[in-house]
């Protein structure tokens, strides 16, 4: 591999900005001999079209994603990134020490000390590992790394991690080497002008498909507005898109899947409401892993206060406080589904928020819903 830069210069066509985020982790890979470096962002931020871009840019990188159904136990790693190591630098690897049929931590530790002893002085073996929130540790020894992941790395290695957030004494990671989290949170006025370009391009898209005399892209509410009418345009329950994006719009997932949604006809100018087929799936799977083994009478009744009217960030007591259950109670419910709120910390005070308004309407129509089926039943 050679030295490595990622730049704005070589993203693909649909990328769009991100640029802090590759300066960062330029950064870390120039500053120190190895280490392991985490992107934190809540569900539809961008983090997986971001380790996208970094393989794209350098093919010798080493990928896997444990989101991917199946993927998220320790053998599955093991055996397919102890594979990628052998077929991408054979070159570089004693076979004579290697068990071919045993991929466990150890051969992994092995690759990874004879890659690191035979890498030239100005390269670097990079391994990217998307959705750690994802890992299943049931197949770990209690108390070891997620995936095994060493604790101490030889040099010319790093790891690039994506991940939602979690609680910080919950990181799943004993490491002795040089570590750095970017938590996208803390780059809001960079990720809403990321939006915003993302946006811009889909109109400048439509705009030149329609002077081609091609189907255009969208034959919808905004085709031929321009970016002030859109952006003013009330394209979504609550909110327009583009630049008046407020602090909790700021959501890669939600702006695709929506203007996708209007390009393939989805909505119509009297019905704005529905939420695309792509979200739904989306957000029922969200709903699926907040449930987890069981849904008690105090995760309803918190998620209902978070679900009510246009609510403002809240804190476990003053939610406790409205729903007169133990602030302890509380917190261990927000404690669980943190990957999926957003958090914002004054002093000592931490008040929180569903991660993304789209979010919250789908909960809030969700429980509607259930409370109608459950009331039909009933009666």
């Amino acid at each position: 591999m050679n030295s490595l830069s990622f730049s704005a210069s070589a993203k693909s066509e649909n990328f769009v900005g991100r640029d802090f985020v590759f300066s960062a982790i330029n950064n870390f890979l120039h500053r120190y001999p190895k280490g392991y470096f985490t992107i934190v962002g809540v569900p539809g931020s961008g983090k997986s079209t971001i380790l996208d871009q970094l393989v794209l840019q350098n093919p010798d990188i080493i990928y896997y994603n444990a989101q991917i159904p199946g993927k998220n136990r320790v053998e599955e790693f093991l055996t397919d990134v102890c594979r990628q190591l052998i077929r991408k630098f054979q070159s570089l690897l004693n076979s004579e020490n290697l068990d071919f049929d045993n991929y466990d931590s150890s051969v992994f530790s092995l690759l990874l000390q004879q890659i690191s002893e035979r890498l030239a002085p100005e390269s670097k073996l990079i391994i990217i590992i998307d959705g750690l929130e994802a890992i299943n540790l049931e197949h770990q020894a209690i108390g070891t790394n997620l995936f095994y992941l060493p604790r101490y790395l030889p040099d010319q290695v790093y790891f690039i991690f994506a991940r939602r957030p979690y609680k910080k004494s919950h990181t799943g990671l004993l490491i002795e080497a040089p570590s750095q989290v970017l938590d996208l949170s803390d780059f809001q006025r960079e990720n809403r002008e990321d939006v915003k370009e993302f946006i811009r391009r889909k109109l400048t898209a439509e705009t030149q498909s329609s002077q081609r005399n091609l189907t255009p892209l969208t034959p919808l509410p905004y085709k031929g507005m321009g970016e002030q009418e859109f952006s003013n345009s009330p394209l979504l329950p609550g909110e327009g898109l583009g630049v008046r994006f407020n602090e909790n719009e700021d959501n890669f997932m939600y702006v695709q899947q929506v203007l996708t949604a209007f390009a393939e006809g989805f909505y119509d100018e009297n019905d704005v409401n529905n939420f695309p087929l792509g979200l739904e799936s989306y957000y029922q799977q969200h709903w699926e892993k907040m449930q987890g083994d069981g849904f008690s009478d105090i995760a309803v009744n918190v998620l209902r206060v978070l679900t009510t009217g246009e609510m403002q960030p809240m804190s476990a007591l003053a939610i406790s406080q409205v729903i007169n259950e133990d602030v302890f109670d509380v917190m261990e419910v927000m404690e669980q589904w943190l990957e999926f709120m957003q958090e914002f910390r004054k002093g000592k005070e931490v008040k929180y928020q569903l991660y993304h308004h789209g979010f919250r309407l789908w909960l809030r129509e969700f429980f509607l819903i259930s409370r109608k089926i459950k009331f039909a039943r009933n009666n």
